[in-house]
């Protein structure tokens, strides 16, 4: 059996095939990336391609010996699917696109999963970029959260999902892009520095309270 991550592999259910969700920065789509997903389906007879709640597309029922040339056909990276890792950054269409958003949540999440997808962590790590207070990318449950205002970005550290999930808290705001960028930089340098291995953000926070996140921003 593949090791977990080695190729991008991620056992089914059946044990005996596999699914990969390869990097599609903030779940954005070309027609011929779409054709060539189709392609790939077709050729290789998978099972299924599903949009993964990351914005990711997961090809689902690989056979072992097909995968190197299902990456190779792809053209396209690993996504950061598992692990103590920064998965795939989450973003809404944000003021390109919808007439709701306040701010640049395309923009601001394609610079964040540039700089920060597959980051090694002490803890899996989530973020979400979302233009306005209704927050379609959920952010309020990421790790780390950008949610666009009139006057800014508010930053949210601390949210989940999951077995226990929680709400983030508001550690900024009326923040601009660069101060944003600069803003969820210090935040995941400071997990990285003081977090214990396997330690959500929102753990770290009830161990150590907020503040010291807040003093980071200063």
């Amino acid at each position: 059996m593949l090791r977990l991550g080695e190729k991008g592999a991620i056992p089914q259910r059946d044990n005996e095939t596999y699914a990969i969700a390869p990097h599609i920065p903030c779940g954005m789509l070309t027609p011929e990336l779409l054709r060539r997903v189709a392609d790939v389906a077709e050729k290789y007879q998978v099972k299924a391609v599903k949009i993964t709640g990351a914005t990711r597309l997961a090809i689902i029922g690989l056979k072992e010996q097909d995968i190197d040339g299902v990456w190779q056909d792809l053209k396209l990276d690993k996504g950061a699917a598992v692990g103590l890792c920064i998965r795939s950054i989450r973003a809404c269409p944000g003021n390109t696109y919808c007439k709701l958003g306040q701010q640049d949540a395309l923009g601001v999440g394609l610079k964040m999963d540039a700089a920060y997808h597959g980051k090694q962590l002490p803890g899996k790590f989530k973020m979400a970029v979302s233009g306005c207070h209704l927050s379609c990318a959920e952010s309020w449950v990421r790790d780390i959260g950008l949610i666009g205002r009139k006057d800014g970005w508010a930053l949210v550290i601390g949210g989940n999902v999951g077995a226990n999930p929680r709400i983030a808290q508001e550690a900024a705001d009326k923040l601009t892009d660069e101060g944003a960028m600069a803003a969820v930089e210090n935040v995941i340098a400071f997990y990285a520095k003081e977090a214990q291995k396997g330690e959500r953000l929102g753990k770290m926070i009830d161990r150590i309270g907020i503040e010291p996140f807040k003093a980071a921003l200063a």
